[in-house]
């Protein structure tokens, strides 16, 4: 890393530091921005023409920012809330250079969760589609075999999860990334970090130092030694937003709540704004599991997302969400980061997130691309603290949610009775569980993954007399959870 960057982010007051840098893209005038076309950032024909029949008018801040500094030939670190295009800003550049030096193997894309992997993808394939792009997405949950058979076939980008990519430079013969000319770490910050650190070590070590690297995030690390460990060469830091920021459409409420009654809110607040779309983070995938079914017990189409689903009932989870034939989507953090789902109207952080920078995460799935949207975090008595980091982290005191403590517990009774046929169904899911794994086939929660079959109370009267063992708190799912 050259040592004038690194100076700068050494020094505390990071923030001025990237408004000092002399590489920044020179200052336009907020009339003359309006103006500014993909053709004016220095991009070719083709890519402008792939823009606009994306629908694409004209360019966001941060690829206004960051794409010309990109096809200079910088490395970018680019800071930009969630929803602002920083998947384009850059696609474009790495698929102008790949037209310039065709070649195989050319981009590396490290994503931290399966869902953001296919999205990235997506957004490759609708660039790329005109110009004959090859991308393959290499995430944990799908077939090894067939992931081979796919680099194989040596595709131009590649879009990983860290832990399977290392899989294959490990176990796939014939796979190396020795002439790799661009790295990406989208949600830049999650991957330097802990959760990812050996992976990435590994990673590094066998990609060549001469490469272009892009980091990208919505909050971002300020540990230079989790910055050098990407190995940036001279980089240049483009932020289009505040500290941390939300959006400016967005709307935030926390709602102060005993904890036994958490559940009876929420089916107030789902009950209250019917006819939105919603997503509802869980902290566990237990909890995201128990509570589908209790919803779909009262009559609400909730379909859960985790990590310990498989990876294709995991997609099908989403896109019966984003075709809106189910309107509450019940997830843990693994949906928080980069989904780009247009339509949610509402965030409701059921379980208030651990780390206060997943709160910036998790609320901006909503309000996304300029629209208005809301968001709710559930405060309980044992969560104060972790409430009040977030409020410093935003800088600012959340408004009360409104709501008529006597009208949310006359739903009390309703929702104790979903609450009971819930823990039954979860109790029968078990038992399988464990009757499956005692045939010797292959126990986890993505049997019943997204609840469809649960048939709520008459399956309650049917099964009174089935054995069991007993509700055990924890769900032993098989694989390691989210990722």
């Amino acid at each position: 890393m050259a040592s004038s960057s690194e100076s700068d982010r050494d020094s505390g007051n990071e923030e001025s530091s990237l408004q000092r840098n002399g590489h920044l893209a020179e200052s336009v005038q907020n009339e003359e921005e309006e103006d500014v076309s993909f053709s004016d950032l220095g991009l070719i024909d083709v890519l402008c023409e792939a823009c606009e029949q994306l629908k694409w008018k004209k360019p966001t801040k941060i690829q206004r920012e960051s794409i010309p500094l990109a096809l200079k030939g910088r490395d970018v670190i680019g800071l930009a809330e969630t929803g602002s295009g920083k998947t384009a800003a850059f696609a474009l550049p790495i698929l102008q250079s790949l037209l310039a030096n065709p070649q195989r193997y050319f981009a590396l894309v490290l994503t931290p969760t399966r869902e953001l992997a296919f999205q990235i993808s997506e957004q490759f394939e609708a660039l790329g589609s005109s110009i004959g792009v090859k991308s393959v997405v290499i995430v944990g949950g799908m077939d090894m075999m067939s992931q081979s058979l796919m680099l194989a076939k040596k595709p131009h980008i590649i879009i990983a999860t860290p832990g399977r990519l290392v899989d294959h430079l490990e176990n796939t013969k014939g796979f190396n990334l020795k002439a790799l000319k661009f790295l990406v770490m989208d949600e830049a910050d999650r991957i330097l970090n802990m959760d990812f650190e050996q992976e990435v070590d590994k990673i590094l070590k066998v990609i060549p130092r001469e490469r272009r690297t892009f980091l990208f995030s919505a909050t971002m690390t300020k540990k230079v030694q989790k910055l050098q460990r990407a190995s940036l060469q001279d980089p240049v830091k483009v932020e289009v937003s505040g500290k941390f920021q939300t959006v400016d459409k967005l709307q935030q409420y926390y709602l102060f709540i005993p904890v036994k009654f958490k559940d009876v809110y929420l089916v107030h607040l789902l009950n209250e704004m019917a006819g939105n779309s919603f997503m509802v983070f869980c902290s566990t995938c237990a909890g995201t599991l128990r509570m589908a079914l209790m919803l779909r017990a009262l009559g609400l189409m909730a379909v859960p997302l985790h990590g310990q689903m498989s990876q294709n009932k995991r997609l099908a989870a989403l896109t019966k969400f984003r075709a809106k034939t189910r309107s509450i989507l019940i997830s843990t953090d693994v949906a928080s980061r980069g989904l780009d789902i247009p339509h949610v109207d509402i965030v409701i952080n059921f379980d208030i997130p651990t780390h206060s920078k997943d709160y910036i995460h998790r609320v901006g799935r909503t309000a996304r691309a300029g629209r208005s949207g809301k968001a709710i975090t559930f405060v309980t008595q044992y969560d104060v603290e972790l409430y009040q980091r977030i409020e410093h982290l935003l800088g600012k005191q959340l408004p009360l949610f409104p709501t008529e403590e006597s009208e949310v517990m006359m739903l009390q009774e309703r929702v104790g009775e979903a609450q009971r046929t819930a823990r039954q169904e979860v109790k029968d899911i078990e038992d399988r569980k464990a009757g499956k794994r005692k045939r010797g086939g292959v126990g986890g929660l993505d049997d019943e993954d997204d609840t469809e079959g649960a048939s709520g109370v008459r399956k309650r009267f049917k099964g009174k007399g089935g054995g069991g063992k007993g509700r055990k708190g924890k769900h032993k799912g098989k694989g390691k959870g989210k990722h």
